[in-house]
Parts: C-alpha cells; structure tokens; sequence
C-alpha cells in the first residue's frame, strides 16, 4: 500500500533558498573532523593499493623488477596529484548545491541548470547513485580485511583465524550504527592524525636507504612504464585506481565541513603522508623484492611495532568504512526526496545534527552483503578485483555531470567547459576500461549492485510517475468541487482538516471519501502539499506558502530541501506568522492509502508493475515520516490499478 503523498515532486524551477550554516565549528575543528572522515577510505589505501599495483606490474614474471617499482610509484602519484587535487579540490569542490556537494546535489545542481529537459541528467544521477552502493558495500570489506591480514605479518598462526575476526568486527561495526557516530566521531580526526604521522614517519627510512625512489616524482617514469608494457600496463593502471578509491568522499562530505577545511587537511596533510608512504613501500621493494607479499606491514620493524601497526590499521579501517555507511544513509535520505526511492524509516542519533542519522533496514542490507562478499573472496588481494569499478563508474558520471553545470551554471563557453573536463574525463574513462578488465575476477560484484540499484530507482521514479498521472485522470478538479461546495454546503463540524496530497490541483482522494461517507465538511480545510526543492535546505522564511481559495478553504505548501527530513506540524507552527490560528490539537490529518494492483494495460512490463508495488508495500507509513502525530491522522483506504 502507498498514501497519495508518496512521492513529493522535485521542483522544476530553481529555488531561491540558500543552505544554512550547517556548523558553528572553528576552522581547525573541521579540518581535525575532515582528516578523520573525509580522508578515512583514501588514507587506508597504502593497505593494499601499492602492493596490487606491483603485482600486477610485475605479470609473468614474479618478482618485481626497479623499472616496474619506478613505474607504479610514479602511476600513483601522479594519480593522487591530478585525479584528486586537480579534479576534486581544485575543480569540483567550487560546484557545490548550496555549500553541499555528491553525487545526487550536483544532479540536482545540473538539472537546475539545464531546467526542463533534464531526464539524461536524472539518469547519470541514478547511475552515479546505484553505483555508490556499490562502494559502500566492498569499502568496509576490503578495508578491514587487509588490515586484519596485517596480523599474518606478526605471527603465521593468526591465518585461520582473520576471516572470522574480520566478520566479527563488521557485524559489531554495523550492530553500533543505531547508537549514532557522533561520540565515535570525536576520536576519528585524532586516530587518523596518528594514523598519517606513522605511516610518514615509518617510510623515511627505506627512501635514504633507497633514494633513487624519488626517480618517481618524474612523471615520465609513469608515461615510459605504459608505453612499454603494453596489456600489463593497462591492467596495471586498474590496481593503481586502488590509491585514489576515496577521492569521491571529498566532494560527497563537503556540505559537513565546507570547502577549506577539506582543501587544507588535502594539501598540508593527507597528500605529503601518502606520498611520502608509497615512496617508502617502493623504496623496500627495490631494496628487497620479496617484501611485496606485505610492503606495508613491512615498513613496521618485527614485534611490538608491527602488532601495534596492525591495531592502528584496523581502527583506521573501521573509520573508513563508517564514513562509507555514514554516506549511504545520506544518499538514501537524498534519493528518497528527490523521488528516487520509497520512504524507509529515518531515525535521528543527535538532536544538534540534523545530518546524523540512522536508517535501520539500509543497515541491514549493507551488513548483509558486506558479510557475504567477506565469505566470499576470503582475502583483500581477491576482493581488490571487485574494488574500483563502481567508483571509476562513478567519477565518470560525475566529470559528466561536472561539465554541465561548468557549461549551464557557470556560464562559461561549451567549448573552454570541454577544455577543461575533457581531459579528466578520458582519464577516467582510462581507469574505468582498465578495472572493467577485472569484471570476471570479482568486478562484477558492483556492476551487479550498481545494475540492482538502477532497476529499482527507475522503477520507483517511473512507477510514481505513472501513478500520479493515472490518478490525476481520475480526480476531480480542485476548483470546482471547492466552488460546488461553497453554493451547497454540507453539514459543518468545528475544527481543521488537513488534507495531504502531492497534487494540489486535483481534489484529494482523501476530501472525495470523507464526503462521500461521512457527508460533513470541517469548518477549516487545508489542501497540504509537500514539495522537494532542488537545493539542500531551504531558508525557514520560504518554508511555507499559503493561499486563500475560499473562505473555508486554503492550499498550504511546505517547501523542504533534499537534505532535510520533512517535519510537518514543526513547519506549520511557521505559518500561524501567516495569518493560519494552527492548533494541532483541534487538527485532523487526512490521508488516502493506496492499495495498488497491476493493470491489464500499464505503462511499464508486467515485472516491473510488480516490483513498483512491491517497493510501495515496503514503503515507511507517510505519517512517521512526515512526523505527524498519529493520534491525529484519518487514514481512508482506496484502491488503484497501475
């Protein structure tokens, strides 16, 4: 069953609201708070992206040779220089939607830009956000199970054993989620500082035992190892991605700490420690080709250190995976305003963020999976393979998006738009043909979620489009039955009622029934929609909209932003400034539900009519989660074909 308030349509036009300050927070708390959670999945990189690089460098062959160490030095860093800091802090971190970015602001950012005729838009959002699913499913997989492997490095008879600890970890990981992260949070930036700091400091001295490292620096040693390895440097640069997995965290959290604080943690600390660690890893290997089984373990000295290094790692690893979860939950509150997804429960952890929130069955199917996936690949080297297509797919839409909003809301020239993303688009189109390589090898595991997520998010959005074309065929003008109304009106009984559609021009369902089978009409009556503006959050002074149609009817419209949980009676106490006497207690809610069955002839495949009402069934009760108290709603029953 679906109310008739199901999907709040996306507003065409832009709105004029700008976000409010999401933080009070000084300049140095947010780049501390950013280092722990914006930097978590790249920083844990060093874990596994380095020595699967090599690997794969080194082919046939076994044992890597200096040309090919050289080489994949060089691929990463200047992978972390321009797909990173030219792409992401450069370039897109100016593209915010109201100082909030990722992947579904900058759809609506575009699609604003564009204005009518954005379906393409939508659909690159789509893809961009089916495939994020992927990433936050194989990120804590991945991430915990390296550094959990770390624990082979200290003593050879923990093997049997890191499989089941992993799990261990993540089902707690997951079991934790519903406590809220804003106390765990308060230790992330200080973790990951230490973090950075150890795995800089623990690579100085392999680089002045092996200086020539620093020959990697030279981006000609990248563009000399592509050039003469052929295949093997093609399915070497999809390993090399590995290192800059977490880039999308940058843009997708910018809305959390604001631009600079990102930028500076980037350049001043992120950026040197990496850089520094994968010179470190290279340098080893020069110097001792058989350390590649564990070059990051093997920075670390035999004994405490290295113990201590493999405790370190796993914290960092739970860090990274919880920004990754923490990010899903956002993309799952985005796509469900923006009309992407049915209504799941939404719970609030913190009373002072708005953007900490907990949503119980997303939890479920991403501990679900991620257990799944851990079982199995059974080791990071085989879920490395699965890594990295969802988030090459994902940059790719991004940069695409990226060049209409460059082009659309900037105002520049097609032609200087294309100078400028053109060049990291074919890069990232590089990267995707290299990790589409890898599909046989575990890649298909994001391909097969991302294509899942896509099947139902256009389900979703079509299905409520054609339902809410159906029921406007057969609804009654608004006007004419308030006309009809106020020349013959039936029994009045004290009160309001409010009656909740998501098409104001129809009469609601709801208002047809109460007519029907009570034959009475409140003394006040409020035609209430619920509309989704493309911007994260609207300014309260343009919350509501009121309207006079009649002396006993009005039209109110609540205005929210897509990053905002719709709360109706807090938004309504705004319209009494309005002129509205709202006493909620002396206020009926309305609301029809919808028993919904297949049509002989839809708009949609029989499979899909299916899926469409088995995703509404699932849906969250419209009254939670519009927050309105259920002592107060009427709800009428109504059944529709599709």
């Amino acid at each position: 069953m679906t109310s008739d308030v199901a999907v709040p349509a996306p507003e065409t036009a832009a709105a004029n609201g700008h976000g409010d300050a999401h933080t009070t927070a000084g300049f140095g708390a947010l780049t501390l708070g950013s280092i722990g959670v914006v930097y978590g999945d790249i920083g844990t990189s060093p874990l596994y992206a380095f020595r699967e690089a090599v690997m794969a460098a080194s082919g046939a062959e076994g044992a890597p040779t200096p040309a090919a160490v050289l080489g994949v030095v060089s691929l990463i860093l200047w992978a972390l220089i321009v797909v990173v800091t030219l792409k992401y802090v450069v370039i897109l971190l100016r593209a915010d939607n109201n100082g909030e970015g990722g992947t579904l602001a900058l759809m609506a950012l575009a699609q604003r830009a564009v204005g009518t005729g954005g379906a393409t838009i939508v659909l690159l959002g789509i893809i961009s956000g089916a495939l994020f699913y992927g990433d936050a499913v194989i990120t804590p997989a991945l991430s915990v199970l390296s550094a959990v492997e770390g624990m082979k490095d200290v003593t050879a008879t923990f093997e049997p054993y890191v499989v089941p600890l992993t799990v261990v970890i993540l089902v707690c990981l997951f079991a934790v989620q519903s406590r809220g992260t804003a106390r765990v949070a308060a230790f992330f930036g200080p973790v990951m500082c230490v973090w950075f700091a150890v795995i800089a400091v623990a690579a100085i001295h392999p680089i002045i035992q092996q200086p020539q490292v620093l020959f990697a620096l030279n981006p000609l040693y990248a563009v000399s190892f592509m050039l003469h390895h052929g295949i093997i440097g093609f399915v070497t640069l999809g390993a090399v991605f590995l290192a800059v997995t977490g880039a999308e965290a940058l843009y997708a959290d910018l809305g959390h700490f604001g631009k600079r604080p990102i930028q500076t943690a980037w350049l001043f600390i992120v950026l040197p420690s990496l850089a520094l660690n994968y010179l470190g890893q290279g340098a080893l290997v020069l110097g001792d080709p058989g350390t590649i089984e564990s070059p990051f373990f093997q920075l670390f000295p035999q004994g405490w250190a290295r113990g201590g290094m493999v405790v370190l790692a796993t914290a960092a690893t739970v860090i990274a995976s919880q920004a990754v979860i923490t990010g899903a939950y956002s993309l799952t509150r985005q796509a469900i305003q923006l009309g992407l997804l049915p209504r799941f429960e939404i719970r609030h952890t913190s009373e002072a963020h708005s953007g900490q929130i907990f949503i119980p069955r997303i939890n479920q199917l991403l501990l679900v999976a991620v257990v799944l996936l851990v079982l199995l690949f059974r080791s990071s080297s085989a879920l490395a393979s699965a890594y990295g297509i969802s988030v090459t797919g994902t940059m790719v839409v991004t940069a695409m998006m990226g060049f209409v909003v460059i082009w659309k809301a900037w105002r520049w020239s097609p032609f200087a738009a294309a100078a400028l993303i053109v060049p990291f688009l074919f890069l990232d189109l590089t990267f995707l043909a290299a990790n589409l390589l890898k599909v046989f090898e575990g890649g298909w595991v994001p391909l097969a979620l991302g294509a899942l997520m896509i099947m139902l998010m256009y389900t979703w959005r079509r299905g409520s489009r054609l339902l809410f074309e159906k029921s406007r065929k057969l609804e009654f003008p608004l006007a004419d039955l308030v006309a009809m109304l106020e020349k013959r009106p039936p029994q009045r009984v004290p009160g309001t009622a409010v009656f909740l559609t998501s098409d104001p021009i129809s009469a609601p369902t709801a208002l047809m029934h109460s007519l029907k089978h009570y034959k009475v009409l409140h003394e006040k009556n409020v035609i209430l929609t619920i509309e989704t503006a493309q911007t994260p959050r609207i300014d309260p002074a343009e919350r509501v909209k009121l309207e006079q149609v009649s002396p006993t009817f009005s039209k109110v419209t609540l205005k929210f932003g897509f990053m905002e949980s719709p709360n109706v009676p807090k938004a309504l106490a705004i319209a009494r400034k309005l002129g509205w006497q709202f006493d909620i207690m002396s206020t009926s809610f309305f609301l029809s539900r919808r028993a919904l069955k297949p049509a002989a002839h839809s708009g949609m495949p029989r499979w899909q009519d299916r899926l469409f009402i088995s995703l509404s069934r699932s849906a969250n009760d419209a009254t939670d989660y519009f927050q309105i108290p259920s002592g107060r709603v009427v709800e009428v029953g109504t059944q529709v074909t599709i």
